[in-house]
């Protein structure tokens, strides 16, 4: 996990009904309180010293272009929504909002945010999985600057002594674990703890085995989650795995307790400040050697708020569409090791670091985690979680699963 928001979002889940409530008095109210025309607001949640100085510093340099100050609030990645409802009910909305991209349907479902079409923005070089990580319904809500998903990282010289090729397949996947599992060292580390980073990590192997979030019970899903159930098995996962974050998986990777890991660039700039490390990335394998790995489009979307006020909101948009040019792209990728949403930016960012290319490779085929339930989806993402703890302590994947696919469904 990213030190703010890219990968998930700790939010619980909040009724759509009262999210309707309170953005719509918002926006049917107005602002609600006289605002400097010159100075617009962006609530983030770039509370990470770095981040928020990198967009501090894209804020600056587009408020200089249009003419305008742009202030930056930062909240923690969990209280990005609550914070966003609270301003809402005060009529206090800020300006332009940066969702994690899996809470933006739940505001744009409740009528809170602008069509940022109508706003000037334009998506000809944006692939279409990345608009519709933006979009809700339809209609295109948030502008991704960058996305990440997830990739398999190995540890080179453990590989190497082993003799042992970069796995491809579930089956390659499986016995290289095995084979590098050694002592207090476990041969994969991943994530399976009870939220939503341990519900990210199991959409690759979910998706690509042809399961689906509308049927947790389905026979694919099923076949994944056993797949991990064999790993705990076979003694290549801690038992720990069901408590772990993708922070701790990190660790663990770092500390020579784990050969290779799922996990994502957020991590990457950590990695390297162990200069004796040497690591590769990977797609993460498939169940067949042939078939498609499907990740998850992890990231933000800058939406703007509808509020009412027509003229501050055009300006929001053009905001937003400086932030997100291929320019302020590109810069932020660099700084922050993600992928560029605009093709011609990524296409730059691949050139200019090539270790990653596997991880845009992964991203071109990622799908975005709201894409078919848009505000279900943290429903189902509760409902998983649960399913992980049950089944790798001991239930039967089937049985956890059922009892996933009967609370996504019936809400308890």
């Amino acid at each position: 996990m990213s030190k703010r928001f890219n990968s998930r979002s700790r939010s619980a889940v909040i009724p759509l009904a009262a999210v309707s409530a309170l953005v719509a008095g918002a926006a049917l109210t107005g602002c609600g309180q006289q605002r400097d025309g010159s100075v617009y607001t962006v609530l983030n949640s770039s509370t990470d010293e770095t981040y928020h100085r990198w967009d501090a510093q894209a804020m600056a340099r587009c408020g200089k272009r249009l003419g305008v100050t742009v202030d930056q609030r930062s909240v923690p990645a969990a209280q990005v929504m609550t914070k966003a409802l609270r301003m809402a009910s005060s009529r206090s909305l800020p300006d332009i909002v940066q969702f994690d991209a899996s809470e933006m349907p739940t505001f744009a479902g409740a009528g809170g945010l602008v069509d940022l079409r109508t706003l000037g923005l334009h998506t000809e070089d944006v692939p279409q999985g990345i608009v519709n990580f933006g979009s809700y319904k339809g209609t295109y809500y948030g502008a991704a600057r960058s996305v990440n998903t997830l990739a398999l990282f190995y540890n080179k010289d453990l590989l190497d002594q082993a003799g042992l090729k970069v796995p491809a397949t579930w089956a390659e996947l499986r016995r290289t674990a095995k084979q590098l599992t050694r002592g207090r060292r476990y041969g994969l580390a991943l994530s399976a703890g009870g939220a939503e980073d341990g519900v990210f990590q199991f959409t690759p192997f979910m998706w690509s085995n042809g399961g689906d979030e509308t049927r947790l019970d389905g026979p694919r899903v099923v076949e994944a989650l056993d797949y991990w159930k064999g790993l705990l098995k076979d003694g290549s996962l801690s038992k720990s795995t069901v408590g772990w974050t993708q922070a701790d998986v990190n660790d663990q990777f770092m500390a020579g307790n784990a050969a290779m890991m799922i996990n994502g660039p957020w991590q990457v700039e950590t990695l390297n400040t162990k200069k004796s490390l040497h690591w590769g990335i990977a797609r993460i394998p498939v169940p067949k050697a042939g078939e498609k790995s499907v990740g998850p489009l992890g990231g933000a979307v800058l939406t703007v708020p509808d509020t009412g006020d027509a003229r501050r909101e055009r300006m929001a948009g053009k905001i937003v569409a400086c932030l997100s040019s291929e320019r302020e792209q590109l810069t932020y990728a660099r700084n922050s090791w993600m992928v560029p949403a605009n093709e011609k930016a990524a296409a730059a960012w691949r050139r200019q670091v090539p270790e990653l290319d596997a991880l845009a490779d992964q991203v071109a085929a990622a799908r975005s985690r709201t894409a078919k339930l848009g505000a279900g989806w943290p429903g189902v993402s509760l409902a998983l979680q649960s399913a992980f703890q049950a089944a790798l302590t001991g239930q039967s994947s089937q049985a956890a699963l059922q009892r996933a696919q009967q609370r996504a469904t019936s809400g308890n």
